[in-house]
């Protein structure tokens, strides 16, 4: 039986399922109920959808024995590791494309967190507070009470100003004690924001940066375009809600930090969690005024800005292979290339 590609239909999914249709695979999607519909509106691009009334239903045995008879291989998003959990991906039988191990990574707690990786890289990155030590404008990262699986943020100049704004936000119910548990303080960042998306191929011993791309955030996208006066008016924060990513470049005498960057944290992963990271990972970075980039989020998987690209390619992938394609497609790419010289072992787990 052929091998089929398989994802959470969430998330960046379409790119992934648009790219492997070009590459000449079958395709499963792994869909809630009520979520569905644009997965089988798009009918080119999928060639099963598996309903579930949960997602965390894909670690079951009955799910994982689907995939397993179906000869699939799941392609890791940032949904699947929120909604299922990574003690679960680990344990399922199905295979992955790259290391499922290196997924836990993306916390900024716990003994395996991506601050980990950067500081092994010697990649600079935004220092960390305790909030009697708050001095500096800042980022408060953590989930909010009704979104567990979304990560929240707010921005605060000073340390009366954090208190002030995690008090609003914990009496408007926005966060609650245990968001506060868990919650990070990062020195702000002035610079201009970038979605560094690299794709590390095994088969080719190489970093490719693929495609750039920025969030577009709700309510934050019309609360700056506001006057100042209006703003400090307003009685309510911006809430930094990912709703969707638009293209970007990078100026190219930036390009050699780009690549510096993107081949340190590779091998870095491949101290910390051999055989480190397969296929694509995003690093999320601030191009500061002095020019230096400073990565202040990381995703080793898929970004969730890919889909930007679905249709036309990405801008510098171009300049590897003679034709722009997406990072969905690149990795359709190279699973063929590894069935076609038998080497699926070596970008698989």
């Amino acid at each position: 039986m052929s091998l089929k590609i398989a994802t959470l239909a969430s998330h960046s999914a379409l790119d992934v399922f648009d790219g492997a249709k070009d590459e000449g695979f079958e395709t499963i999607a792994l869909c809630k109920k009520g979520r569905e519909r644009a997965y089988l509106e798009f009918k080119r691009i999928v060639d099963k959808c598996v309903l579930l009334e949960d997602f965390k239903e894909i670690s079951s045995e009955k799910i994982d024995n689907l995939l397993v008879e179906n000869n699939a291989l799941m392609v890791p998003n940032r949904s699947l590791a929120v909604y299922v959990g990574y003690d679960n991906l680990e344990k399922m039988k199905t295979k992955f494309f790259g290391n499922r191990k290196i997924l836990r990574w993306e916390e900024r707690l716990g003994n395996k967190n991506y601050y980990k990786i950067l500081d092994h890289a010697k990649i600079k990155r935004p220092k960390i507070f305790k909030p009697e030590e708050v001095d500096v404008p800042v980022i408060v990262k953590l989930p909010e009470a009704k979104r567990r699986v979304e990560r929240g943020f707010f921005i605060a100049a000073n340390r009366k100003d954090f208190e002030e704004k995690l008090n609003t936000l914990l009496k408007v119910g926005i966060i609650d004690d245990e968001a506060i548990k868990n919650m990070i303080i990062e020195e702000y960042i002035l610079g201009a924001h970038f979605n560094l998306n690299y794709f590390y191929s095994p088969l080719h011993e190489r970093v490719e940066l693929i495609s750039i791309d920025r969030r577009i955030q709700s309510d934050l996208d019309t609360f700056y375009r506001l006057p100042a006066e209006i703003q400090i008016k307003l009685s309510r924060l911006p809430r930094y809600i990912e709703v969707g990513h638009e293209p970007a470049t990078i100026r190219e005498s930036l390009l050699e930090k780009v690549f510096e960057i993107g081949y340190s944290f590779i091998n870095a992963t491949k101290t910390l969690e051999p055989p480190g990271i397969i296929g694509p990972f995003t690093l999320q970075a601030m191009a500061t005024p002095e020019l230096d980039l400073v990565v202040f989020d990381v995703a080793p998987r898929i970004g969730g800005g890919t889909n930007a690209f679905m249709g036309v390619g990405s801008q510098y992938s171009k300049l590897y292979f003679g034709r722009p394609v997406s990072l969905g497609r690149r990795i359709a790419m190279e699973i063929k290339e590894a069935i076609n010289n038998n080497r699926l072992e070596l970008i698989t787990s």
